[in-house]
């Protein structure tokens, strides 16, 4: 008894402040542990809805880039492959094609232009799937020769009637087949000045057909 020391009286008290505390906390371990739990459940159900919506919207995609790639190249073959179809949202995607008269290629082994052109057809894909109202183009045709730019002009052309482009270009095959033209010339050293020109206007007035 003497090597237990002098009783202390506030052993009781501190007792229960200590039991006090590790209830409260023990409350709040057990509610983080539930809001973990249903915070698994939330982002397994996402999961499965977003693989749902991906798997949907991939196969619309490809089908609409095989159909665009024959509309653009005048035949061949195209298609989007997933690396991975088990686990659809983190694999890579893989562009497989064939141009007309060529054999089934992946992207990495096409030409400069070609790799442009397939680029060209999956976006235009993509306006398949997602259209738009309004579209900003900078130069994606600069890598094409003239065959392919007339293609890919007339081609934007027979998308106007969905989506309002504007396309910024040095390349003629493009420029005939816009409605309005905007240019930009410094006549005088350091003045720039603006130009315009509505070709069905200039059609008209002139009495040819530009495009």
């Amino acid at each position: 008894m003497r090597a237990l020391g002098n009783v202390n009286l506030d052993a009781v008290a501190e007792f229960e402040e200590l039991m006090g505390r590790y209830t409260f906390l023990g409350g709040q371990k057990e509610d983080l542990e539930r809001a973990q739990a249903e915070l698994y459940k939330v982002i397994d159900q996402l999961t499965v809805n977003m693989k749902e919506i991906f798997a949907s919207e991939f196969a619309k995609l490809n089908a609409y880039f095989g159909e665009t790639f024959r509309e653009i190249f005048g035949g061949g073959h195209a298609e989007l492959r997933l690396a991975d179809t088990s686990d659809i949202l983190n694999c890579g995607i893989e562009i497989r094609v064939s141009p007309p008269g060529k054999a089934l290629k992946t992207i990495t082994l096409l030409s400069g232009g070609e790799k442009a052109f397939v680029a060209i057809a999956l976006y235009f894909a993509i306006l398949k799937v997602r259209p738009t109202p309004f579209c900003v183009l900078d130069e994606i045709e600069a890598a094409l020769d003239d065959v392919n730019v007339v293609r890919f002009a007339k081609y934007v052309r027979r998308l106007t009637g969905s989506t309002q482009f504007i396309v910024i270009t040095h390349r003629r095959g493009t420029m005939e087949e816009a409605d309005m033209l905007y240019g930009v010339t410094m006549q005088e050293q350091g003045v720039s000045k603006l130009l315009m020109l509505n070709l069905a206007e200039a059609e008209q007035r002139l009495g040819i057909r530009i495009k």
